[in-house]
């Protein structure tokens, strides 16, 4: 299966985010729900089942200058098998123009065992644009090894690379589960938050989690392991302090060693 959407926000000239263009096809349906801020909220609906093993999905967002854009999904994704052989695709690339706004912060990706997939993420942030991303990968579903699934984030900040980060899992990722990369942990994720008008806060270590301030930019990356998704979110609430939420502190000596 092969489908695009695309969500264009402009902001008029009252400052209220209205969208210009909002179309999608199954099973990337786009809605619009009220949004109280100012901003508008779009949640990406699954009009069938997946991705499947041959889907190629796109999703294009542009938020214009001023506006203020959340996207949510309304349930997590499943990557399944497929076709033998077969590979799934889905492409978000996404542009944050200056003074505008975008969240996107969807559901969990689960791999499901066999499934073999690949979430590639392209963003390009301008001066003075403000994006919280974020992901999150479920390593197969309850009782099951997980199939195969690479996940690579790209980000551009006024032009320059701020992140390049790529996660490989499953049966075809040599060492995924080891020490150096999930060490077991069947849930990892990360959001990253690029706000000018966010205080800089310093590098942090946690066991299963850390604060990676970004070079480049008035960036900040939290990255996360955990025993199942619900703690991992806790983790990586893009308005939460996770060392308030936790009540917890970074290990002592090893605040210095996470250097964006």
């Amino acid at each position: 299966m092969r489908a695009t959407a695309r969500l264009v926000a402009r902001a008029d000239r009252h400052g209220r985010t209205t969208l210009a263009e909002l179309r999608g096809e199954s099973p990337l349906l786009l809605r619009q729900v009220p949004a109280s801020d100012g901003g508008v909220t779009v949640y990406v609906v699954g009009g069938a089942a997946g991705p499947l093993a041959g889907d190629d999905l796109r999703l294009e967002i542009e938020v214009d200058q001023g506006a203020r854009v959340r996207v949510h999904t309304v349930a997590a994704s499943i990557a399944l098998p497929g076709r033998p052989g077969a590979v799934s695709r889905m492409l978000v690339r996404a542009s944050v123009s200056e003074q505008a706004v975008l969240h996107w912060l969807p559901e969990q990706l689960v791999a499901a065992a066999g499934c073999a997939h690949v979430a590639d993420a392209q963003v390009d942030v301008a001066a003075g644009g403000t994006l919280h991303w974020r992901d999150e990968l479920i390593c197969g579903r309850h009782g099951e090894q997980p199939g195969d699934v690479e996940i690579n984030t790209w980000v551009d900040l006024a032009g320059r690379p701020l992140l390049r980060q790529s996660l490989a899992v499953g049966p075809n990722a040599p060492g995924w589960a080891g020490p150096a990369v999930l060490a077991g942990a069947p849930a990892t994720g990360s959001l990253l938050v690029v706000d000018p008008t966010r205080p800089p806060e310093p590098p942090a270590v946690w066991p299963t989690h850390a604060r990676l301030p970004l070079a480049g930019g008035p960036a900040t990356l939290w990255s996360a392991t955990a025993p199942d998704a619900h703690t991992l979110r806790r983790y990586l609430e893009p308005d939460t302090r996770t060392a308030e939420l936790l009540g917890v502190r970074p290990e002592s000596g090893r605040g210095d060693c996470a250097d964006g």
